[in-house]
């Protein structure tokens, strides 16, 4: 059987079983574009059915004419009707149109032989849409979790060499949180009334660009909020953001991956004036929000 894939196929002969309707208008002999019956009979065959997806075209001819002739009559016909519907319903993505000929078994009804079927799953059933197609869906390969180092030693200006212990926990977090999660950088502290990090906060900066230099794919937004008082005059919530945003690259983190805000105190969690050190230690924060991943 001569057979003709105008589009990619990618599911086998079960796709006419189940819960997959079929429609189907008929051609003139010779045509490839429909009478005005049958242009209106499939007119209102979609304004019926907004909702459906159609899954798969097949088109027809009588034994007529050349097997050469009527495989591209067949063609033809199934491309009329696919420019017809396509901007006018849901059409799958890997469907499949076919073009038979007059390669299958034939009426002895001529008439009934001129013709395309459009196949297509109705409202009620799209959830069923792979199951009815006979399509199995692959179980998600489970994430293997990535080994993070417990330590890491950096050298001081000075030559020497200070090791901290890294917070693998964390790492991880962010390595697998998706787009719109937030999340706190724990034991980050600065100066008093400055963007300095204080040297035994170095290993968090670390800890984040160990994780970015090994997720490529993700994206950041640095945020910074200040406790206890309601104005942040010296702007140090948005400094200290971008303190850690310039520490990254300057490690070579593409700045497209990056961007930095400051909120001051206008997002506290705890309201203001806190009541204690742990609740202004809970307002006083980086964090990081995950823009993609």
């Amino acid at each position: 059987m001569k057979l003709k894939y105008l589009l990619l196929v990618c599911f086998l002969s079960p796709l006419f079983a189940g819960a997959q309707q079929q429609f189907s208008v008929f051609f003139e002999s010779n045509k490839y574009d429909l009478a005005a019956d049958q242009n209106a009979k499939l007119n209102q065959w979609i304004a019926a059915n907004p909702e459906i997806k159609i899954v798969a075209i097949h088109g027809y001819t009588d034994e007529d004419g050349s097997t050469g002739f009527n495989d591209t009559l067949a063609n033809k016909r199934v491309n009329f009707i696919y420019d017809a519907v396509k901007s006018k319903l849901k059409i799958r993505d890997d469907f499949k149109t076919r073009s038979f000929g007059e390669q299958f078994p034939q009426s002895k009804n001529k008439a009934e032989n001129r013709k395309v079927n459009i196949f297509y799953i109705e409202p009620k059933d799209l959830a069923r849409e792979n199951e009815i197609l006979g399509i199995k869906e692959e179980a998600p390969k489970p994430k293997i979790p990535k080994k993070y180092p417990k330590t890491l030693s950096l050298r001081n200006p000075d030559g020497t060499t200070t090791q901290y212990s890294l917070d693998t926990d964390f790492m991880r977090k962010v390595d697998e949180a998706k787009a719109g999660e937030k999340l706190k950088i724990e034991n980050l502290n600065f100066q008093i009334n400055t963007f300095a990090i204080v040297p035994a906060s170095r290993g968090k900066l670390y800890e984040l660009l160990i994780v970015l230099q090994d997720n490529p794919k993700l994206k950041i937004d640095i945020q910074g909020h200040l406790c206890c008082m309601p104005n942040d005059r010296l702007d140090l919530s948005t400094q200290r953001a971008k303190a850690i945003y310039n520490f990254l690259l300057k490690n070579e983190i593409d700045k497209t991956r990056l961007s930095y805000r400051g909120f001051g105190s206008s997002q506290p969690i705890y309201p203001l004036p806190e009541k204690d050190e742990k609740e202004r230690a809970a307002n006083r924060r980086v964090e990081i929000l995950i823009v993609e991943n």
